[in-house]
């Protein structure tokens, strides 16, 4: 599996998975949590990037309809060689818990 050992914070949640393709290339798509903020990434390999500056990577997400034109966007690339691209920020007033105790939640 080309996404199997995808670092993550042990804070973070992660609600959704899934293998994809973004303008042909590779992406694993991930909607996460981490202490009230709710998030979506793209993350890519480094090395199918070729010589992709952030700018450029930001221009090939925002080609996605998953993106809100409205949308701050971060990017970030580890040294275990991925690019994250996090995008869709949601801030929530009180930890969100997936496994349902606190199911009642509202945006900041």
């Amino acid at each position: 599996m080309k996404f199997e050992s995808i670092p993550t914070d042990t804070n973070t949640h992660i609600i959704l998975s899934l293998e994809c393709e973004l303008d042909s290339f590779d992406v694993l798509y991930q909607r996460w949590s981490y202490e009230g903020i709710l998030a979506e990434s793209f993350i890519f390999l480094e090395a199918d990037l070729s010589s992709m500056n952030d700018e450029m990577l930001e221009t090939l997400a925002r080609k996605s309809p998953m993106i809100e034109a409205n949308s701050k966007i971060t990017i970030r690339r580890s040294v275990d060689g991925f690019a994250f691209v996090n995008f869709n920020f949601k801030i929530f007033d009180e930890e969100v818990d997936f496994d349902g105790e606190n199911s009642a939640i509202s945006l900041v």
